[in-house]
């Protein structure tokens, strides 16, 4: 929750700072966003390789395990292209897109700004960021009318780190295995979702 309001906080400062224009131009050089992509994108393939318990569960995997991120994908962009349905100014592609950030804010609104523009990359980080508030602070909620795997659900791609402690709490023990494993799956499936949808479709 505190890593959450301090990225909303960092948010709003860039925000008011551009608004009032108190940063040098170099800072608002689009080649800095690709760069910051780049350096994202590493980053994140480390975190992945360098985490010895995710190739753990990959050990531990049976078939029904694999259907949680799957069905995370599959309601996440029914969801979305739904509501777009009652959305005047976002069609089904560009909410499918934001969908497909899975909670994972960074990545999926810079990938969406440099392939969609900077207004929908807004959208997808503000989406995003309270896809993991309202997981952090409604799961046990969820848990009680939906069931165990809902806070899995609805963490998306956070569910193997930011929200795992309050899903482990809980839904218990024996649901840390498939929260690592779905978020790891959606993880990898961020930005090769968001591509095809803005892309390809």
């Amino acid at each position: 929750m505190k890593g959450s309001l301090i990225i909303l906080a960092f948010f709003s400062v860039g925000l008011l700072g551009g608004i009032l224009n108190y940063f040098p131009q170099w800072l608002l050089s689009e080649d800095l966003t690709t760069y910051a992509l780049f350096v994202l994108m590493f980053l994140v393939g480390i975190s992945i390789g360098s985490d010895t318990s995710a190739f753990y569960v990959l050990r531990k995997i049976n078939f029904k395990i694999v259907l949680v991120p799957l069905l995370v994908v599959v309601g996440s962009l029914a969801g979305t292209a739904l509501v777009s349905l009652m959305l005047k100014d976002i069609n089904a592609k560009e909410a499918m897109a934001v969908g497909a950030g899975f909670g994972y804010y960074s990545l999926s609104s810079i990938f969406i700004s440099e392939l969609s523009g900077k207004e929908l990359g807004v959208i997808a980080l503000l989406s995003n960021i309270f896809r993991e508030i309202i997981t952090l602070l409604a799961l046990p909620i969820m848990v009680r009318f939906f069931g165990k795997l809902s806070g899995i659900a609805s963490g998306g791609a956070t569910a193997m780190d930011t929200t795992l402690p309050i899903i482990v709490r809980f839904s218990g023990k024996e649901y840390g295995i498939i929260a690592i494993f779905s978020g790891m799956v959606l993880t990898i499936l961020v930005p090769v979702l968001v591509t095809l949808i803005l892309e390809v479709l």
